[in-house]
């Protein structure tokens, strides 16, 4: 496993990367309600990227080995459609919920952050899903430090989301990043305290845990991207990154619009 240790120069870049790929959330944030199609939102997304920001939406054209090009500027994976989601021309409706994915490239670096929207109104239980993903997802975040290991991630989601009657997809995990959408190490959202690499100061990856309210089980469509839940259950996401500090960490991804964190993240942090 090769993992870059970013120096202050690279952050210097890297935060500025991030930040914007926040500020396009923030952007799309009053256009994703009840009527607009995820194709719309593409398009309002790859304007904002190219023109406003003069940066590169990342996923358009992206194509992994095995993967054929990736055929829009960022993903939009509506209920039950867990990740890689790729925008069309179905209305969003009351009820809905939609994890928007959004990567900006910015003089070589990459901000990679997703949010869950809500849309209308929508039952306490489906907010209570994209709720608690949110704070799995903190939870997770918290245990970043020096020393610490990246099983201590994994294992700090899982127990977090499972004894809340959910599941988690294992199959996809957070990564590093930097010059490279995606880099080492790869970080799990499930697994046991003490195991994995160890976190180094400069090290920056993604926290980006995949809960499905029903089993873990997933299946990917024909398109070769869309990946749902087998069961069709509803399934959440949210997505920060997160550099390793000589300290604790930093979330990257933040802007005005950025939600704040769960109070336990405050209380933590001021004991």
């Amino acid at each position: 496993m090769s993992i870059s240790i970013k120096t202050e120069q690279d952050l210097v870049e890297l935060r500025v990367a991030a930040r914007l790929g926040a500020e396009l959330l923030d952007y799309l944030t009053p256009f994703v309600q009840p009527g607009i199609t995820t194709k719309e939102i593409d398009r309002l997304a790859h304007e904002y990227t190219v023109k406003v920001q003069g940066g590169i939406p990342a996923p358009l054209n992206y194509a992994p080995p095995g993967y054929t090009p990736y055929p829009a500027s960022i993903c939009t994976s509506v209920n039950h459609v867990v990740c890689h989601g790729i925008p069309n021309d179905r209305a969003l409706k009351d009820g809905d919920i939609v994890n928007i994915d959004v990567t900006v490239i910015k003089n070589g670096w990459h901000g990679d952050t997703s949010r869950m929207f809500l849309i209308g109104k929508v039952p306490t239980h489906v907010e209570r899903l994209c709720r608690i993903t949110y704070e799995a997802m903190w939870h997770g975040i918290q245990q970043v430090r020096p020393g610490a290991h990246l099983g201590d991630i994994g294992h700090a989601i899982q127990t977090f989301a499972e004894a809340a009657g959910y599941s988690v997809v294992r199959e996809f995990c957070g990564h590093g990043i930097g010059r490279k959408f995606h880099e080492d190490p790869q970080v799990l959202h499930y697994g046991r305290p003490g195991t994995l690499e160890e976190l180094r100061p400069g090290m920056v990856f993604t926290i980006e845990p995949m809960i499905n309210a029903g089993r873990r089980e997933i299946r990917e469509m024909p398109d070769g991207w869309t990946i749902v839940t087998k069961d069709r259950s509803l399934s959440a996401q949210w997505e920060h990154m997160v550099l390793v500090t000589p300290t604790g960490y930093e979330v990257l991804t933040v802007s005005a619009g950025t939600p704040a964190p769960p109070a336990f993240v405050g209380a933590a942090q001021a004991a």
